[in-house]
């Protein structure tokens, strides 16, 4: 995709005056071409690339003659992303507050580039060639914008105790890790907190969970598992996870208890 994650305002314009030549709506492009007509009025403001078929679907109904073909090959590339993890992007970049629960690895907003290149190295099935790899570590680390763009976000993660010791990399890499894990906490927008190993009452033990907030004050779920990820955002389901994070904060250390315990695995490593 153009720019790692992004759409192009190009392709998007390119898009709208051919629709516009047909008098055709948003709505009714997306009927015809197979997509809804928010996922059209995305690819045509540049927020997100248009997905699947979408570009041959679209030349062909709009008797663009292989313009919009042209364009979307310069435009975009193949970012090696799930189809699923790109729909979540493009909520992450705009999302007004965004709050994490993990307990395998370090999440990737908080990865330095050592340790997210660690993470990559383990991904065995299949495995990634060193250039793919170096991609990804790349687009994980544009993430990290998020922390110091405006409007500002309100950002939170709960963390298990475990993955601080866990030697992903080695112990020095870790250990790197853990300190930008603390450094990052002290941003006034953002609170670490970690789940200790002696809880004897857990709320997450369902599995990790991301939820976010839009612009539009609109509230959403995002659940990854083994075979892909997936938006929750009808009620009860979305309100019940709501209810766990705030549970799960409530369990876990304060984010003052937490940088100590961050700072003291660091130390022992």
């Amino acid at each position: 995709m153009h720019n790692g994650e992004r759409g192009s305002k190009s392709f998007g314009a390119l898009l709208r005056f051919y629709r516009g030549l047909n008098g055709m709506s948003q709505e009714a492009l997306g009927a015809r071409i197979g997509f809804s007509k928010s996922q059209v009025a995305m690819v045509e403001r540049g927020e997100r690339p248009p997905r699947g078929n979408f570009v041959a679907k679209a030349d062909e109904v709009l008797g663009a003659r292989g313009a919009l073909l042209v364009v979307a090959e310069k435009e975009f590339e193949d970012s090696g992303i799930p189809p699923w993890t790109e729909d979540y992007l493009v909520e992450e970049r705009k999302a007004i507050s965004l709050h994490t629960y993990q307990n395998q690895v370090i999440p990737g907003l908080l990865q330095t580039e050592a340790y997210a290149r660690a993470v990559f190295n383990c991904n065995y099935c299949p495995p990634l060639d060193d250039d793919e790899v170096e991609k990804q570590v790349a687009l994980r680390l544009e993430r990290q914008q998020l922390f110091h763009r405006k409007p500002t976000p309100v950002v939170s993660f709960v963390l298990e105790e475990s993955m601080l010791t866990r030697p992903l990399g080695g112990p020095q890499i870790v250990k790197e890790q853990l300190h930008h894990v603390n450094e990052v906490g002290r941003l006034r927008h953002v609170e670490v907190q970690v789940m200790p190993h002696d809880r004897q009452t857990h709320a997450g033990l369902s599995g990790p969970m991301i939820l976010l907030e839009t612009p539009e004050r609109r509230q959403l779920a995002y659940v990854e598992a083994q075979g892909g990820g997936y938006f929750v955002t009808e009620q009860p389901h979305l309100g019940n996870l709501f209810g766990k994070y705030g549970i799960l904060r409530a369990q876990a250390l304060t984010p003052e208890e937490s940088a100590k315990r961050i700072e003291e695995a660091a130390q022992a490593l």
